[in-house]
């Protein structure tokens, strides 16, 4: 059963401060949802609360944090619940690149990506879960056609998305029983930041309307948290209509 609206939920969204993160915190806010904005930079995730908080009349809670630091996510949960009364669904977006052929991968570019897509996706779970089964909550994983794939531009970033993907398949058997909800949505090229720190950003290599956009994943998103636990919505793939053409 699909819920009309997230009115008293409270959603805390990590990698807040621009592209899905930042979209998805727009969707729910959108529908009524209280939201948490987890991310490192503080001053953008500040302006995004009150621009929502101005916008849709929803509380909102500014939590800088780094997703690879285990004491920094357990204070930011506990923040949230204790500044927004509960937590009910989480949407697990951090998530990075760097480099792309192994022979020429830096030891900082890989352990960059394990720390923050694979390590940070584990710490918010593990830390939300407690929550999450209070709340008959639902968990949102953000993961990638790069997870489904092969991607030989970058083997180790993939490696990290089909982790994100077992992880939540798994993770949904061990809690699902539960009343916890876990679902995974994996885009296609996002139209976002993404990429930015290596050269060109995927907002600067595609035209408007030629991948996907953000705001496109926020609806996956939002739809997935909307669902009355135990959630039947494992998975939700959005590609750009053309992605298997180079098949």
């Amino acid at each position: 059963m699909v819920r009309d609206t997230l009115t008293e939920s409270v959603v805390l969204v990590t990698g807040a401060s621009s592209g899905i993160g930042a979209a998805t915190v727009r969707r729910v806010a959108s529908d009524g949802a209280a939201v948490a904005l987890l991310a490192r930079r503080e001053d953008r995730l500040k302006e995004l609360a009150n621009d929502v908080a101005e916008e849709f009349d929803v509380a909102t809670h500014v939590v800088p944090a780094d997703v690879s630091d285990p004491a920094q996510v357990t204070a930011a949960v506990e923040s949230t619940v204790e500044t927004l009364g509960s937590l009910d669904g989480v949407v697990v977006n951090a998530g990075l690149g760097r480099g792309d052929d192994v022979e020429t991968m830096t030891d900082d570019e890989y352990r960059t990506m394990m720390d923050v897509n694979v390590d940070g996706a584990f710490y918010t779970a593990r830390e939300a879960l407690p929550s999450l089964r209070e709340n008959d909550g639902i968990l949102v994983f953000i993961g990638s056609f790069a997870g489904q794939y092969p991607r030989p531009f970058n083997p180790v970033y993939a490696a990290t998305k089909w982790w994100v993907r077992g992880f939540a398949m798994s993770l949904a058997g061990q809690v699902g029983g539960e009343e916890v909800g876990v679902s995974v949505v994996n885009p296609t090229e996002v139209r976002s930041e993404f990429g930015s720190e290596e050269g060109e950003s995927f907002e600067d290599r595609f035209d408007p309307g030629e991948v996907t956009e953000p705001e496109e994943v926020a609806d996956a998103v939002a739809f997935a948290l909307a669902q009355e636990p135990p959630t039947t919505v494992n998975s939700i793939d959005v590609y750009r209509r053309d992605k298997f053409g180079g098949f």
